[in-house]
């Protein structure tokens, strides 16, 4: 285990810890401990930056599963670094900002900061995991971890709801992620990353390659909200602020973006990645914009903008792939495209992140999120106001806020794809560019929703909760703290350029356009009076009518079908797979015990046989056989009538002696085989039975004659009859095609030799199978633990009564 691999574990064992400061701690806030480690991390991972920008990346295994290839591989690179600085950088800013927003005297802060530190120890391992599986693992964790933070307020439904719909989508997702990393392993025989990249002219040349893709990107898509499985992004917004600000816009909404960059080296240039991707990213972008713009709730228009900024990137990420269909393409396109997703990707982590805070503080200060009962706020709230405007304006795309550089950016990559001669582009092509700018008009609008329906107009106190006044400092500093970042970032665009950016892309170039490749990235707020600007400045005027009109044109989000919606759909589907899993369970779950060893036994029979007859099993050699003595058939014949004299015996008494008789009939077959320790025991056991049996002769219920249909006998016949055949063909079949030598030549030489022990069957219980032995011990003493204690409880409750 390496310090890599301590880094990425950390926050699990730190969660460890934290009920126990909680417990001991209590005049402290828990978040106070939990702050140190992101901050920790967080400086260990900044050192990394050098080796990227020198292009070397970390590489450091742990052997976890080495038969399978399934090893802890950690691997840093310059988009692994980016992921690992945004999760562990913005959640110190996240927590530090819960320090203050979550009261220690309310709040059960001991399950929220462990449910956090789980969240961002299993994005850790996302991002920074080689192997698939090992991805996969964390993956689903971040699921799982997710559903208990947006359901920490577990006792509001809509809480239970947003965490339920979350956790079904993602996990579905991600088991189809599943399948598709099967099959690439299928392709390449690898569960590395780096090892499938290696592979990639293989890999596009198999069949399964179409089918991989898809799987894959399902776990991207329902992780990162793209349409149609957007809808759990709003429910999820009933969770507490600091979980929004953390999940929703900086870590897991992102994973889903992280795993289409992490495999462009192996899908883009194909037809199929370029068009599903950048269609459902630009399709999102405008649906998730469309929809934001009719939300009454602040998280809610957050919500469907942070849907419509994913989109923005997916389709960015998308569309980057289109040159590498042609090798003629310039690189100056290419890093337009993939360039502009990686640095919008850092400015939705700064300007939303702020916003999300800024709308926790309005709903913590005046017991509101709603914009119509909102306005005025301005003069009671001038730093969050600030930070609403450095936030809002920077998301619509306008200077001098960094959203404005990828924006552009943005624009020029979805000009330039019409230039394109392949995928027929110049004609679809034409689209992409148009549903941008749609989308961006309906950005602009939703931003300035957020920042004017908010703090200006009319103050409306009697529509709120509390009076409000200014957050405290310590819940303004983690916001003040991104907004800055939205200035600096613009002006000094160079800290990003080849700190981070250059690395994340080198991380996806080498795979494409060649390992001896490299381009620079150079970012830049004037270009001139070209098109990408004259877009902006339509976004720009049209928005800023359409807002000012919003009144009169509102209207058409009357004419969407409120009962086809896809949230209508999901609740149909969630209530039919509840009613069909009631129907289905009530169909088998009958309380009869017989019924379920029949559904076993029925099972056993169809499978079984039906292997045997798929892989040709019944084939018998009755060479090696010994033969059937008068003795042995005598004794078979003792039990069968022992077994059916059990069955049709009218007394008890008579029950039995004929079970008792089946016992020690096989302890006499015992004998005859040679095996005197197994009938001795075989004697004991039937004997103490019998002992039993009698014992409780009186409690015994009485054979009372049963009036069944001859249906149910019939069916337990052809059951039993069919168990017994398949048992009786498994044991010949097995006896007559061994693979290899018997082991009991092994034990016969080496019993005495290495165990020092004559008898063999003692030798092989003590010795060879000695930790066998011991367990099978220790179950028992767990049992005779837990008869003791019954039984002292029950004379306890006696004595008392």
């Amino acid at each position: 285990m390496t310090l890599l691999h301590l880094a990425i574990i950390a926050p699990f064992l730190f969660a460890i810890l934290v009920p126990f400061l909680y417990k001991y701690f209590r005049k402290i806030h828990t978040g106070w401990f939990v702050l140190i480690l992101p901050i920790v991390l967080f400086s260990y991972f900044v050192q990394f930056i050098d080796e990227m920008m020198d292009g070397n990346t970390i590489i450091q295994t742990a052997e976890w599963i080495p038969s399978l290839g399934i090893n802890f591989t950690a691997y840093i690179d310059g988009l692994g670094l980016l992921f690992a600085l945004l999760i562990t950088g913005i959640g110190s800013l996240v927590v530090l900002y819960s320090i203050f927003y979550l009261a220690k005297e309310k709040e059960q802060l001991h399950h929220f900061y462990v449910y956090l530190l789980m969240f961002m120890g299993a994005m850790l391992g996302v991002v920074l995991s080689d192997n698939v599986i090992v991805l996969y693992t964390f993956w689903e964790f971040t699921s799982l971890s997710s559903f208990l933070l947006i359901g920490f307020w577990y006792t509001r439904e809509k809480s239970r709801y947003g965490a339920q719909k979350s956790m079904m989508i993602t996990i579905f997702g991600g088991l189809l992620m599943l399948g598709g990393f099967i099959l690439l392993y299928l392709m390449t025989n690898t569960f590395s990353i780096r090892e499938m990249i290696s592979q990639v002219p293989a890999i596009m040349d198999d069949k399964l390659f179409v089918p991989a893709l898809i799987l894959i990107l399902f776990g991207a898509f329902t992780k990162s909200a793209q349409f149609p499985f957007y809808i759990w992004l709003p429910d999820a917004m009933e969770a507490p602020t600091p979980v929004s600000a953390y999940l929703h816009s900086a870590t897991m909404v992102k994973a889903g973006i992280y795993l289409v960059a992490r495999f462009s080296p192996v899908f883009a240039g194909t037809a199929e990645w370029f068009w599903i991707v950048s269609a459902f990213g630009l399709f999102t972008m405008f649906w998730g914009s469309f929809n934001a713009v009719k939300q009454t709730d602040l998280k809610g228009i957050l919500a469907f903008s942070t849907v419509s900024q994913l989109g923005m990137i997916m389709s960015m990420l998308g569309v980057g792939s289109a040159a590498l269909v042609l090798d003629s393409v310039s690189d100056t396109y290419y890093s337009v495209a993939i360039v502009a997703a990686i640095f919008h990707l850092i400015n939705h982590a700064t300007f939303k992140g702020s916003l999300f805070m800024v709308v926790g503080i309005i709903d913590h200060e005046t017991g509101t999120r709603d914009i119509r009962k909102l306005g005025g706020l301005m003069s009671f709230m001038p730093i969050s106001f600030t930070i609403s405007i450095i936030g809002a304006f920077s998301m619509a795309g306008l200077p001098p806020f960094n959203g404005f550089l990828s924006k552009e950016m943005f624009f020029t990559s979805m000009v330039r794809i019409t230039e394109l001669n392949i995928l027929n582009l110049e004609t679809l092509g034409l689209l992409f560019p148009i549903i941008a700018w749609i989308a961006s008009i309906f950005t602009f609008i939703y931003s300035m929703i957020i920042v004017f329906k908010t703090f200006t107009g009319k103050f409306q106190p009697e529509k709120l909760k509390t009076k409000p006044h200014e957050a405290p400092i310590g819940m303004l500093i983690s916001p003040i703290i991104l907004a800055s970042l939205v200035i600096i970032f613009f002006f000094f665009p160079s800290l990003l350029e080849y700190t981070i950016i250059e690395p994340a892309i080198a991380s996806i170039i080498p795979g494409m356009l060649g390992a001896d490749e490299k381009f620079h990235v150079h970012i830049q707020p004037w270009h001139g009076f070209n098109t990408e600007l004259w877009m902006t400045i339509g976004v720009v005027l049209i928005g800023l009518l359409a807002f000012l009109m919003l009144s009169k044109w509102s209207g058409i989000y009357r004419f969407t079908p409120k009962k086809l919606t896809l949230n209508k759909g999901y609740d149909a589907a969630i209530r039919g797979l509840d009613k069909s899993s009631s129907t289905f369970t009530r169909f088998y779950m009958t309380g009869f015990i017989r019924d379920y060893l029949a559904y076993i036994f029925i099972f056993m029979i169809v499978i079984v046989g039906t292997s045997l007859v798929v892989k040709n099993g019944f084939s018998f050699n009755l060479r090696n056989t010994a033969p059937v003595g008068i003795y042995e058939a005598v004794l078979a014949a003792v039990m069968v009538i022992g077994t059916i004299t059990v069955l049709f015996a009218k007394s008890r008494l008579t029950s039995i002696i004929a079970l008792g008789s089946v016992g020690y009939s096989l302890s006499l077959f015992f004998v005859l085989f040679r095996a005197p320790d197994l009938a001795l025991t075989q004697l004991c056991v039937e004997t103490v039975s019998v002992a039993l049996f009698l014992l409780c002769f009186y409690y015994l219920p009485e054979l009372k004659k049963r009036e069944k249909k001859l249906p149910f006998k019939l069916t337990n016949l052809i059951i039993s009859l069919g168990v017994g055949a398949i048992v009786t063909l498994i044991g010949l079949a097995a006896n007559s095609q061994r693979v290899s030598e018997t082991i009991s030549s092994y034990f016969i030489e080496n019993s005495y030799e290495l165990a020092g022990g004559k008898n063999m069957v003692n030798v092989i219980l003590v010795d060879f199978r000695g930790f066998d032995t011991l367990f099978e011990i220790t179950v028992l003493c767990i049992a005779a633990l837990g008869i003791y204690g019954m039984i002292r409880l029950q004379a306890k409750k006696e004595g008392e009564e």
